[in-house]
């Protein structure tokens, strides 16, 4: 849906297809992240329920930006 509002808006295939990508790398991100931040808090003796909320989001947050950023200076600079 977003990558059609922005076809929409700019009429460029490449913007929308990035989007499409950044969301789909993000989602991945998000997963290997929620599976082994827990994991590594158990293993040093954390309690996974405190903390791993604040890990994932901080992760997720900050890759989906890096990500949509870097994959706009590959393909549209």
């Amino acid at each position: 849906m977003l990558g059609i509002a922005a076809w929409a808006l700019y009429s460029n295939v490449a913007l929308d297809r990035i989007m499409a990508l950044a969301m789909l790398l993000n989602l991945v991100v998000a997963a290997l992240a929620g599976i082994f931040i827990p994991l590594v808090m158990e293993r040093f003796g954390r309690d996974p329920a405190v903390g791993s909320s604040v890990f994932l989001t901080f992760i997720t947050d900050s890759m989906g930006f890096f990500i949509f950023l870097g994959l706009a200076t590959l393909f549209l600079l």
